[in-house]
């Protein structure tokens, strides 16, 4: 095949990947199967099968699969004593410093126990609150943002953190489990605070006792294994697609000015961000360039419901309608890029 037809046949696997899952609800409910898809084909288009490919396609996700089913099962054994342990953080530190700590852990903790594990104990957190709904639905929007931020620190904490790794664990990066701590960790660690200021800003004020959001159900184990299984089909889909696409990101993506790698990434509001990092992410990239794409991608991708995974699992657990979520995130979306914008522009070598 002519390295012209490869490079379109991958520019049309991409445009796949991308407009289908926000357009063909079908796509959408069954969005693991058709990454796999998407994965195989991009693979075959590139000509890049090899024993290693697969086996790394089967390994990489068995560490964050493993965490949300551990983690999963944990919580569930847990769940009684949330609301005892909820009664006595807030007696001894008050509502709004509760709320900080809560959110701070959520976030900063997703990288260790996931960002799936992390938004459902976000649901059972806000339904135990019981305050007014407005203020409720910020809390969650605020504290998805934090967890969103917080779960790129590890491969742990959710699929995009994975993903990264597993392109870059070669040469020249040779990224290990620490790569995105040591070069994301100054950004982050103060997004994931900033959102839990803000979360906890006017908690006591919004203390009336009026009854808020509520959790739809508790999962069941059955609902952990499946969550697992999709995670891990999810990650392998991902790692196949990332490796098919490696020949397009390093030939279009990687020569991109880092202004607009980052405000491209503005889409990831309503794209996966995970999906977008497995297509753009190449070890040809500098740590500029990727941190760049990775902020601009973690970010944005609070500001809708299809953004990341702890929003989508958050807003179905509580019942938070699109356009609910989209006037407590957007305008702190939009000052979070444009301030992380300036600032990296001024500070990143």
């Amino acid at each position: 095949m002519s390295d012209y037809l490869i490079i379109a046949g991958l520019a049309a696997i991409m445009g796949l990947t991308l407009l289908l899952p926000f357009s063909v609800k079908r796509v959408e409910e069954d969005l693991e199967a058709f990454l796999f898809v998407m994965g195989l084909a991009a693979v075959s288009i590139s000509g890049l099968w090899s024993i290693g490919l697969i086996e790394k396609a089967f390994r990489e996700p068995l560490a964050i699969t493993a965490a949300v089913a551990v983690v999963g099962w944990l919580f569930r054994l847990a769940r009684p004593r949330l609301r005892g342990w909820m009664e006595s953080l807030t007696g001894m530190l008050g509502l709004n410093w509760s709320i900080f700590i809560i959110v701070a852990v959520l976030g900063l903790g997703s990288s260790v126990f996931t960002a799936i594990v992390s938004a459902i104990m976000l649901a059972e957190v806000v339904t135990v609150l019981k305050l007014p709904r407005a203020y409720e639905i910020k809390l969650t929007v605020y504290a998805c943002y934090a967890i969103g931020l917080g779960a790129a620190l590890t491969p742990l904490g959710e699929p995009l953190s994975t993903i990264v790794i597993s392109k870059l664990k070669g040469p020249p990066h040779d990224a290990d489990f620490f790569y995105l701590v040591r070069h994301l960790g100054a950004w982050i660690v103060p997004g994931v605070l900033l959102c839990a200021a803000l979360a906890a800003r006017g908690a006591k004020s919004a203390d009336t006792g009026a009854p808020g959001l509520s959790e739809d159900a508790h999962d069941s184990g059955r609902d952990i294994l499946r969550r697992a299984g999709k995670v891990y089909i999810f990650v392998a889909a991902l790692i196949f697609l990332g490796s098919g696409l490696t020949q397009l990101a390093e030939r279009f993506v990687a020569h991109l000015p880092t202004w607009a790698l980052f405000w491209a990434n503005s889409v990831s509001a309503i794209l996966d961000n995970a999906t977008l990092a497995a297509a753009e992410i190449a070890p040809v990239m500098t740590d500029r360039q990727i941190t760049f794409i990775l902020m601009g991608l973690l970010i944005s991708g609070g500001m809708l419901i299809p953004g990341n995974i702890p929003n989508i699992v958050s807003s179905a657990k509580l019942r938070i309608k699109s356009r609910e979520w989209a006037k407590a995130a957007l305008p702190l979306g939009g000052v979070l890029m444009l301030g992380y914008f300036i600032l990296m522009t001024l500070m990143v070598q």
